[in-house]
């Protein structure tokens, strides 16, 4: 049963962070965003567990990010602590999910291939992206409230962020964490003049330190998950 909540996180990862972007909610309304969004999740969730004779998948699949989506995420206003709430929303249903499936006998576990491979590069899509939202919202209101103007390039922080997670996360799975440090240590050394700023110091510092702390935990959790 564990196996197959983790593909169904996985399937969730890929579906969220990698395909239902902004730019699909931006140009479609509330229901519409909802049901296109389902659907998404329900063929990816589908696709990735291999088991083509259940239709009741994803059909399951769709109630829960319909009803989920319809309820909690056009409420979010993209605040923090909506986004953590919605995430956390739907992790719980696809726990029910999979002790329904479990449960009734329609699905044991995870009997598809490519295992491995899935959880990898859901992690990888997860700690990226996913957890860039997450730092990107939070950061935000941070700039906000504080009024800090950042003069770099348009999205050069999002960028630099997402690259630090690619390397956290590859770090860890080759078994070289020491290069963490040297990460640290050229980044710190590369905003050597930002740091003689308190207020932007800070900024940068909170959002360094969380990014690194999510790629960490991130990287940790999909290698424990590859090695069930």
């Amino acid at each position: 049963m564990l196996k197959l909540f983790i593909v169904l996180i996985a399937g969730y990862a890929i579906a969220d962070f990698l395909v239902c972007t902004h730019r699909i909610q931006a140009i479609t309304e509330k229901y519409q965003f909802s049901i296109v969004s389902s659907a998404i999740h329900a063929i990816i969730t589908y696709a990735v567990l291999q088991v083509w004779l259940c239709w009741q998948i994803p059909l399951l699949i769709f109630l829960i990010h319909f009803l989920i989506d319809l309820l909690i995420h056009h409420r979010s206003a993209d605040s923090t602590a909506a986004f953590i709430v919605c995430k956390s929303t739907h992790i719980v249903g696809l726990f029910a999910a999979s002790l329904l499936l479990a449960g009734t006998g329609w699905i044991t576990g995870f009997t598809g291939t490519g295992y491995l491979l899935l959880v990898q590069v859901a992690g990888f899509i997860g700690t990226v992206q996913g957890s860039g939202q997450l730092i990107d919202r939070f950061t935000s209101k941070i700039k906000e409230t504080n009024n800090l103007v950042i003069n770099g390039l348009a999205g050069g922080g999002k960028l630099i962020g997402e690259l630090e997670r690619m390397l956290i996360f590859l770090f860890i799975f080759i078994g070289y964490p020491a290069g963490i440090g040297f990460l640290v240590a050229a980044k710190s050394i590369l905003r050597f003049e930002e740091a003689k700023k308190q207020k932007l110091a800070e900024y940068v510092l909170i959002g360094t330190l969380l990014s690194f702390s999510m790629a960490i935990v991130g990287a940790s959790v999909t290698k424990w998950a590859t090695e069930l």
